[in-house]
């Protein structure tokens, strides 16, 4: 299957990202693993990518589009992919459909993970981080450490990063809502949208996004 997998920021996305690809034996493909990789391995798009970020500009949408195209032609995606991250916007999206056209191929389905945004910002601004390693990672109602701000695994200092305050989620919430959305209604006049919801445990959303795409592909999507 080729899925498009979209939601707002603190919509889980890179967690069942994880999870379908496992269930589905297709690689998870996500703009941040292209630009890391682009730029560590030293290619031609990810010193593109580099300088523009060295700049402190925003990398054009051409340099990701190349990126993503280089993946999606890699062995490992000739029997699909799932894309996390790409398209961010209208254009990528235009360019996605291009690339695919031009192998034969299409979009099996778009799958959009919903949550209220209180829930977003419920979600983000309540997790602390270990200083000590940033893979401890807690949260004020969700996971609560033993101590109050303490972590549990090496009794670490527990804090919010900067960009988990609440003006900041609520600041990328402004940007997913006039940059990302849009894409969207963009597929959905194609035909491709399944709308879940993202709330509840890990498994039962899980559960939700199989039997969703499990749907489009008995109905015979494109």
């Amino acid at each position: 299957m080729r899925i498009v997998l979209v939601g707002p920021p603190g919509a889980g996305k890179g967690t069942q990202a994880e999870v379908l690809t496992k269930n589905l034996s297709i690689p998870h493909i996500s703009t941040g693993d292209l630009f890391r990789a682009n730029i560590s391995q030293g290619t031609d798009l990810g010193k593109q990518a580099k300088a523009y970020m060295d700049a402190g500009d925003l990398v054009p949408d051409e340099v990701t589009i190349g990126m993503a195209e280089d993946r999606m032609d890699a062995p490992d995606a000739a029997e699909g992919f799932l894309l996390d991250g790409f398209p961010r916007n209208e254009h990528q999206a235009q360019a996605l459909d291009a690339y695919l056209a031009g192998h034969g191929l299409a979009l099996d389905g778009v799958l959009d993970l919903e949550v209220p945004e209180d829930e977003v910002v419920k979600r983000i601004a309540g997790r602390r981080v270990c200083r000590n390693n940033s893979a401890h990672v807690f949260h004020v109602e969700y996971k609560k450490p033993q101590a109050e701000g303490v972590c549990d695994v090496c009794g670490g200092e527990l804090y919010q990063r900067s960009d988990d305050a609440e003006d900041k989620v609520r600041n990328r919430l402004d940007v997913y809502h006039r940059e990302t959305e849009p894409i969207i209604d963009y597929y959905k006049r194609q035909n491709l949208v399944v709308t879940i919801s993202a709330l509840g445990s890990v498994e039962e959303v899980t559960a939700r996004a199989m039997a969703a795409l499990k749907d489009r592909r008995t109905d015979g999507a494109a």
